[in-house]
């Protein structure tokens, strides 16, 4: 028997402020969306550090996830937020 996937949520990330912030939010919409963690902008300009922060955020969601539903989430290629969500520096 296979499993079908059903997208539960996403992993959204946005810069507020100095702060680049992580999100678990829902598919389509960022209301409502699930603060998981932020980090101070200067601290992610190094390539690898930002990459750190990004496959923690993922663990601890895909963990999350994983309890939530018992199975493995799939991470889809990363995209830009549209532009309706976008913070900027707010």
């Amino acid at each position: 028997m296979t499993q079908s996937k059903q997208q539960v949520g996403r992993l959204a990330l946005r810069v507020e402020g100095d702060w680049w912030v992580a999100y678990y939010a829902l598919p389509d919409s960022m209301e409502g969306a699930i603060d998981l963690g932020r980090i101070q902008m200067a601290l992610v300009q190094d390539r690898g550090r930002k990459k750190l922060f990004m496959d923690l955020m993922k663990s601890a969601l895909g963990e999350f996830l994983r309890d939530a539903t018992g199975g493995d989430p799939t991470w889809p290629e990363v995209r830009p937020a549209p532009e309706h969500e976008r913070a900027g520096r707010s």
